[in-house]
């Protein structure tokens, strides 16, 4: 029986050559002679970003403080002109947007703004398979509230082990949640969740919802103000290509405009009275009252960078559908080369359940991931059984995926991933 591979590598080619955003590959400094498969961890510089980086920098040497005011654009109003870029990505208008701190900041900074406990309605809800980082501060906020989260901090429970049931979800927005925090897309296994109707589900019984879209900013598109999400925040580094630890993102529905903000800075002051200097905290009338303290600039100015290149390339639409392409195909030279093997994929093959990854499980994942490396292939583990393949739709071909299952099936062939040992593991 003849092989499959060389019909992939031939379809592969032929899809790569029509693919209407392989020009946009050159923006980007790839690892030489790697296939980088690792977005949904940390993005690959793009060019755009390490100029606008060295913009920032240059200007620092030149203008010193007067770069708040001389550069071009000015560093006081440079987190408001990125939310503007931003805001598209996430259905959402300008001052919905706030560009700010980090990830698990951004949600105690949520936490302390909206959650709202009163006697008989006390509780946050999350999920078992979320990021352990989202569960870390919810429990510390509870914690500083006075209630123990044992009692006020509830998870749905995953039937499987990989992905929700929306309508597990749905039942536990019980009456005592008064706040709820899920993934848009769950890091473990790509699964995609429907914002919209658990966002409605959830209003229609009294609890407001945000959403955790680290593993979604950049190859999903959003409509969080459409679907009436109560908040949302996110990180940078991954789809967004910031660069490691850049600055993370938060959106406030504007029903929640004038809200006093529960962590107050300075930064959050509305931009004419910023510098009066008042201990009287004059908040910002709209997302932006969130900030606290000075922007981080040398983390911003990559980012700055970044967008522009999503909006050059024509938005999120046609990446979200050169992304839905390469997962699919990854998926099918999975099915094809490494069919009778160990893998199986546990990533939903719906689209519209599928984020921007393919999640693989194997009991030998973490030294298959070690071996991939070794091959010049950098995929991501995720304990305790995960090998996450996460195409970009900037920089990834529909050859690099057949050229990695290739890899990978050598390497379960020749079972060389049994040379590495199992005592560590990388899970950044």
């Amino acid at each position: 029986m003849p092989s499959p591979l060389p019909a992939l590598q031939a379809r592969a080619a032929e899809l790569d050559r029509t693919d209407a955003l392989a020009r946009w590959r050159e923006e980007f400094s790839l690892p030489p002679g790697t296939i980088y498969l690792d977005g949904n961890s940390l993005g690959l510089q793009p060019r755009r970003a390490e100029a606008c980086a060295r913009r920032v920098l240059d200007e620092w040497r030149t203008l010193g403080i007067a770069g708040w005011t001389e550069a071009q654009p000015a560093w006081v109003g440079l987190a408001e002109r990125i939310a503007g870029q931003l805001a598209p990505l996430v259905g959402a208008a300008t001052d919905e947007v706030c560009v700010t701190g980090s990830t698990t900041g951004n949600l105690h900074q949520l936490l302390a703004t909206l959650f709202t406990p009163t006697p008989g309605r006390n509780t946050i809800l999350g999920d078992e398979l979320n990021f352990p980082s989202d569960a870390h501060a919810i429990a510390s906020h509870l914690r500083l509230r006075g209630l123990d989260p044992a009692q006020h901090y509830r998870e749905v429970r995953s039937r499987d082990g990989r992905t929700l049931d929306e309508a597990d979800i749905v039942a536990a927005f019980t009456p005592d949640v008064q706040l709820a925090v899920l993934p848009a897309v769950l890091y473990t296994s790509g699964q995609l969740l429907d914002v919209a109707r658990l966002t409605h589900e959830a209003h229609a019984r009294g609890i407001a919802i945000g959403w955790d879209c680290s593993h979604s900013i950049g190859a999903v598109p959003h409509t969080l103000a459409a679907a009436g999400a109560d908040f949302a925040f996110w990180c940078s580094y991954k789809y967004l290509n910031a660069g490691p630890g850049a600055v993370g993102g938060l959106y406030l529905h504007r029903q929640h405009h004038g809200r006093a903000p529960g962590l107050a800075g300075w930064w959050g002051v509305r931009t004419d009275r910023r510098f009066a200097m008042s201990h009287a905290h004059e908040a910002a009338a709209d997302a932006s009252a969130l900030h606290m303290g000075t922007p981080h600039l040398l983390s911003l100015a990559p980012l700055q960078g970044s967008l522009a290149l999503f909006a050059a390339a024509g938005g999120i639409a046609p990446l979200r559908a050169k992304s839905l392409a390469l997962t699919a195909w990854l998926r099918e030279c999975v099915d094809t080369l490494l069919a009778g093997t160990d893998i199986t994929i546990v990533t939903p093959r719906e689209d519209h359940r599928r984020g921007g990854h393919l999640a693989l499980a194997h009991p030998e994942a973490w030294r298959l991931c070690q071996a991939l490396k070794a091959a010049g292939v950098v995929p991501d583990f995720r304990p305790p059984d995960l090998i996450r393949l996460a195409p970009a739709a900037f920089y990834t071909t529909f050859s690099d995926c057949v050229e990695a299952v290739r890899r990978l099936r050598e390497i379960l062939a020749t079972r060389a991933h049994e040379r590495f040992a199992t005592d560590s593991a990388s899970v950044t």
